[in-house]
């Protein structure tokens, strides 16, 4: 399976959507999926312009187009009527397979997204041809319920959208990684699947980014490993 991690920094802005389909225009031929970031279209602090920059799905139809060539998984922010969702929007053969829903909405420190989002209540896997998959997004990964979850469904593949702030510098590296890539092997090795993780890059309002998006295999080896802090777009052979 060709799969293009898309480690982008989008905007504060719905201006995301345009970048996104080019960049799965000049990608779907040699990819099976292409993964973007947690609120690829729309960008992290959105705070009140969540109500004027958030989509609903029937906006992203162009994407469901693009999804005839290859499978997509983008991370949105969803409005229906007065509720808004941070969701892991499943793109494939023409149409949105599946939709996952934020379930664990972190609100402490410089997180604030219980106060702008609705969170999800639901979980599943779903098939993909002959594969199943399980989408999550960032908080939700951090969940013991959801590694346990994760068991249950027996998925293939884990897709991990996230925007993991950078905090945490050590003389040997940076914590936040060194915790993000811990749970990335537990999900791996209990659930027997691989795991994509795609974090994003970029500045927004004093917070900075760290990238460093992967595959990890079941025995949690790396099979694919992206640069911190750059903007890096780059597909790997991943045998499920």
């Amino acid at each position: 399976m060709r799969i293009t991690l898309a480690q982008i920094a989008p905007k504060l802005s719905r201006s995301n959507l345009r970048r996104i389909e080019e960049i799965v225009e000049q990608n779907a031929d040699n990819s099976d999926l292409i993964v973007f970031p947690e609120l690829a279209l729309s960008g992290y602090l959105l705070q009140d312009k969540l109500y004027e920059d958030a989509w609903n799905t029937q906006e992203l139809q162009t994407l469901a187009k693009l999804s005839q060539k290859s499978d997509i998984v983008v991370g949105a922010a969803l409005r229906e009527k007065k509720v808004f969702k941070n969701a892991a929007l499943y793109f494939s053969g023409g149409a949105l397979l599946s939709r996952h829903d934020k379930v664990h909405l972190p609100n402490y420190g410089m997180f604030e997204e219980a106060r702008y989002f609705s969170a999800g209540s639901e979980f599943e896997s779903f098939q993909v041809n002959d594969k199943r998959v399980s989408m999550l997004v960032c908080e939700d990964l951090w969940s013991a319920k959801m590694h346990a979850r994760l068991f249950e469904e027996d998925p293939d593949l884990i897709v991990v959208i996230a925007a993991s702030p950078a905090r945490g510098f050590e003389e040997e590296g940076l914590l936040i990684q060194k915790q993000w890539y811990s749970l990335l092997n537990a999900a791996a090795l209990n659930s027997k699947s691989k795991v994509v993780f795609l974090n994003r890059v970029g500045f927004e309002d004093g917070l900075g980014f760290w990238g460093g998006s992967c595959v990890v295999d079941e025995q949690t080896r790396i099979l694919a490993q992206l640069p911190k802090y750059e903007e890096t777009i780059q597909t790997f052979q991943i045998d499920l």
